[in-house]
């Protein structure tokens, strides 16, 4: 093993800050998590809503990077490009993963389900919450495609920034949101000596959840 393999097979962290106890999560796993959540936006965490979001292509690939998340309800909400490599995958096989980890409270969350597009009113409206740069990065990016070099990506905000100057903004129709609905939801507890804490909650029928632990 390299010197530089060995640094990183000795780092390691013993948790230690808190506990997760079946009747702590409660039966509601959307509920715990608007919980944790809070808390973890209590703690000031830097980027809260990060989170991991894994598709598959069609040849059967997974692809994983991070998007934001900008709503909860029943399900978890996020917006993109349609037309971006995530977008086609979304379109072919809707099935997703999702992790969130706030490192800072020893937790993490990890999401299964599917996707489905949200109303066009309510891209329409997250959408020109954005601010004017950001509305005028979904025209000018056509994300995920092969581009020559940055001046490209410049010259299209400038051609947008002239079209959409003194009028309000249109919501390009390859851009929207999609909302995560949850199969499965695994909450996850750092524990000290890798003892950790592990409750999940599946989906059963169109409302209830069965819940059970795992080892860690």
């Amino acid at each position: 093993m390299s010197s530089t393999s060995s640094h990183i097979a000795d780092i390691r962290k013993d948790y230690r800050l808190a506990a997760l106890d079946e009747s702590v999560a409660g039966q509601e796993p959307l509920s715990f998590f608007r919980h944790w959540f809070d808390e973890a936006e209590k703690a000031q965490i830097d980027e809260v809503n990060a989170m991991t979001l894994a598709t598959v292509d069609e040849h059967g690939y997974p692809h994983a990077r991070i998007v934001l998340l900008k709503g909860l309800d029943e399900g978890f909400v996020f917006f993109t490009n349609y037309d971006s490599a995530k977008g086609r995958q979304l379109a072919t096989r809707p099935s997703v993963a999702v992790v969130f980890f706030w490192k800072e409270l020893e937790r993490q969350v990890r999401i299964e389900g599917v996707v489905e597009k949200t109303a066009i009113t309510e891209s329409d409206a997250y959408f020109n919450s954005r601010p004017t740069g950001s509305r005028i990065g979904a025209w000018a990016s056509p994300q995920s495609a092969v581009i020559p070099n940055r001046q490209i990506l410049e010259e299209l905000s400038l051609q947008y920034e002239t079209e959409f100057q003194g009028v309000p903004i249109p919501r390009p129709e390859h851009w929207g949101g999609y909302r995560i609905l949850p199969q499965r939801i695994e909450f996850w507890q750092g524990r000290s000596n890798r003892l950790h804490d592990r409750i999940v909650f599946e989906k059963e029928g169109q409302s209830s959840w069965s819940k059970y632990r795992l080892a860690p």
